[in-house]
């Protein structure tokens, strides 16, 4: 319980903040699951597709500070990598 009028504020905003990166994060969860059963399937037209999507996402949530630069360049390259993996076959 805040002791003041600003700290009451203050909770507030940051249970606003808390729930818009909630909506972010599953959305990355999401497309990533997506990514990764299209993966599972070896149906790479749409993989790379799904890709880019989440690619996109992860530089938007890194934008806004909901995910660090290095854990969506991490991703990316991660998600890549198993792409690439089945491509090459």
């Amino acid at each position: 319980m805040a002791n003041t009028r600003s700290a009451a504020k203050q909770a507030r905003a940051s249970e606003r903040r808390r729930e818009h990166n909630r909506t972010i994060k599953s959305k990355l969860h999401t497309l990533e699951k997506k990514f990764l059963s299209l993966v599972e399937a070896k149906k790479s037209a749409e993989a790379t597709e799904a890709l880019r999507q989440m690619s996109s996402a992860l530089d938007k949530a890194a934008k806004v500070r909901v995910v660090t630069k290095n854990l969506a360049s991490r991703k990316k390259s991660r998600l890549a990598v198993r792409l690439k993996a089945i491509t090459a076959k």
